[in-house]
């Protein structure tokens, strides 16, 4: 499974898996399809238009709006929704750099030129081909742009949730996790969550490492930095759930 790295703010990589053809051709249609229906609502609108007594000019106006949106919907909509369009948002992906990082203007900019190579002068064969066969799965305008789209929300067993709910009777065994914030615990949770789809355990040991540096604690004797960090979690909750 292809995977980009992403930097978090604390400075630990996060694998996140790319996104497929798969996703990318259901969000691309899921988005095709809310023009197809906007086009049947402009349609409709311009004959009641013209019946109103508003004639050709509602329908050239409509048809004018209509297609400035449909020009610039892709755009648009990743440069103001951090590289999601309704349609990868509803497939829970979005647009990155290759390293990791989120687009420049610059950036969303040259891979929406290029779906002219890519889908309108090719009857979009030449993109979703690119994709099926790339490694990073990209389609031309990716592979100039430097980007390519990765799964944001992949599925997750329960059992690899590090968040769960503790026994009233738990008693921490670190109490300096007050020093934590909520993101923080997040990290670790998603840090987790990482190691069971990836299994790189260097995710692990770094994460380990820092939440013990920044606790000024060490990892006990016995317990590994699974252990660890799953424990630091369970104490997290106990701890902030008594001063609720």
């Amino acid at each position: 499974m292809e995977t980009v790295k992403v930097n978090t703010s604390q400075h630990i990589d996060i694998d996140y898996p790319v996104a497929g053809l798969g996703e990318r051709v259901a969000a691309y249609f899921i988005d095709a399809a809310i023009f197809v229906a906007i086009y049947f609502l402009v349609i409709f609108g311009g004959i009641f238009g013209s019946f109103s007594g508003l004639g050709e000019k509602s329908i050239f106006i409509a048809v004018v709006v209509y297609l400035t949106c449909y020009v610039f919907y892709d755009l648009v909509c990743e440069v103001l929704f951090n590289g999601q369009s309704i349609g990868k948002k509803l497939m829970k992906i979005k647009v990155v750099s290759l390293d990791g990082a989120q687009p420049s203007t610059g950036q969303y900019f040259i891979r929406w030129i290029f779906r002219i190579i890519d889908f309108t002068l090719t009857a979009n064969l030449l993109g979703f081909l690119c994709v099926a066969v790339s490694e990073k799965k990209q389609r031309i305008g990716d592979i100039v742009a430097g980007t390519t789209l990765i799964k944001t929300q992949p599925a997750t067993k329960i059992e690899h949730i590090a968040f769960h709910p503790t026994d009233e009777d738990y008693v921490p065994q670190f109490s300096a996790v007050h020093l934590l914030a909520d993101r923080d615990i997040e990290l670790v949770h998603e840090v987790i969550r990482t190691y069971y789809r990836t299994y790189n355990t260097e995710l692990i040991y770094s994460m380990a490492a820092k939440v013990s540096e920044f606790l000024g604690i060490s990892i006990p004797e016995g317990m590994n930095e699974m252990q660890f960090l799953k424990t630091v979690s369970s104490d997290y909750i106990q701890i902030t759930s008594r001063a609720v």
